[in-house]
């Protein structure tokens, strides 16, 4: 353990600080170092870490750089066409004085299932199918006694080559003194809104232990996932109204002139942040209007297939996926993605008179971030990093288990 007395941790592909967010909320962690290579994510990091959490060095420890650049990743890097000179990450670990945990996940696309179905490989060929070795090589190397490794529950099907990629994983961690859950699709799939997320949020959650800090590793792991992990989960479910319904609306203001200028909706005097609608097509914004008051009026004529034919009809092409989808708002929102960067329709807001996608700051309701959490960079950027963050909330869950465990450990 460091000076501090609290459990030293590394957030690997960190992206905009989804995990550290909900860790440094327990108190009970020191964030070690953080590594992303999205300059809009690690500015968003490093700016956190200082308002939020007085982190004064975290234009340091925030590391912008390449995790597959291994012997400059560890031993640090002189400035380049992309990343500016930085420590590596054998200085922050030894300034800390060792690692406890070690937290993150890929990205994930190569393992969803939805990516698979986009590509025309299915995605076999993509590079980010083995981004977690690189995770592995930062374990190997710095050897805490945990790990967290999260990704879709498309990663328990993913066969990149011949051979599952748990099963890889599995074998990999083995090899360097780690044990993992023997049965992940029976215990590591957690839905983060058992955990007071506003959203139905599917991931695989992977707990790694290492070897010898245990007499017992899979009755630890099972009763982390079975036990402890479950003592954090919340009573009831938040709905989509819960999480957004107090935000003003953003009522369309359709004319010529607001067109050109790319100008759909209102964006009302608000408390926080963000909330300012993207722009709607006129086509788009009487379509939104249709589908809300079909789900306002209870009629709920447009099914699936119905949303894939109106979806061929208003825009002339086929997609594998339904666009169209408006938000519920009784229940959970569906899972939030990363293609909201490029795509909003598979979020539309649940009221007919908004006719509207949802704004960033609703996006990050759902994703349960809190409103003093300020995304930095273009409103892509801001989409794209919130759909790919693991949710604060689920994330300070995780946190407080893995605190409940680690000191049961030798």
């Amino acid at each position: 353990m460091g000076n501090s007395n609290k459990i030293r941790i590394i957030d690997l592909f960190s992206g905009c600080g989804g995990l550290t967010e909900g860790f440094m909320k327990t108190n009970k962690y020191q964030e070690v170092a953080a590594v992303e290579w999205l300059k809009p994510q690690v500015e968003t990091l490093r700016a956190r870490l200082k308002s939020k959490w007085k982190k004064v060095a975290s234009d340091e420890f925030v590391m912008h750089f390449d995790i597959q650049r291994e012997d400059e990743l560890f031993s640090g890097w002189d400035n380049d066409e992309k990343f500016a000179s930085g420590k590596g990450l054998d200085y922050f670990v030894e300034k800390s004085k060792g690692v406890d945990v070690i937290v993150g996940g890929p990205p994930c696309q190569a393992y969803s299932i939805a990516g698979r179905v986009r590509d025309e490989d299915g995605m076999k060929n993509d590079y980010r199918n083995y981004l977690f070795e690189h995770y592995l090589s930062i374990v190997k190397k710095y050897q805490p006694k945990l790990f967290v490794f999260e990704n879709v529950p498309g990663i328990l099907s993913a066969r990149p080559g011949e051979t599952p990629i748990t099963k890889l994983i599995s074998d990999s961690f083995n090899e360097i003194g780690y044990v993992i859950c023997d049965d992940l699709g029976k215990y590591a799939v957690i839905n983060a809104s058992d955990y007071g997320v506003p959203q139905n949020r599917k991931r695989v959650i992977i707990l790694g232990v290492k070897k010898g800090v245990t007499d017992f590793p899979q009755e630890i792991i099972k009763k982390f996932y079975t036990k402890q992990l479950p003592k954090y989960s919340s009573s009831k479910k938040v709905s989509v109204k819960d999480s957004i319904g107090d935000l003003p609306p953003c009522i369309p203001i359709v004319d010529p002139l607001n067109q050109i200028m790319r100008i759909s909706h209102e964006t009302p005097e608000c408390l926080v942040s963000r909330h300012t609608p993207r722009y709607a097509n006129k086509r788009d914004i009487e379509t939104f209007r249709m589908l809300a008051e079909d789900l306002a009026s209870g009629k709920c004529e447009y099914n699936s297939k119905k949303i894939s034919e109106l979806y061929e009809k208003k825009i002339g092409s086929r997609s594998p996926i339904h666009r169209y989808h408006v938000l519920r708002p009784d229940v959970p929102s569906t899972t939030i993605i990363a293609h909201l960067k490029k795509d909003g329709h598979r979020y539309i807001h649940y009221d007919p008179t908004q006719a509207r996608t949802i704004t960033i700051r609703e996006a990050a309701r759902l994703q349960s971030f809190d409103d003093d959490f300020q995304f930095l960079g273009a409103q892509g950027d801001a989409y794209q990093m919130i759909g790919n963050a693991v949710p604060p909330k689920l994330a300070k869950s995780i946190a407080m288990a893995l605190s409940d465990l680690f000191y049961t450990l030798k």
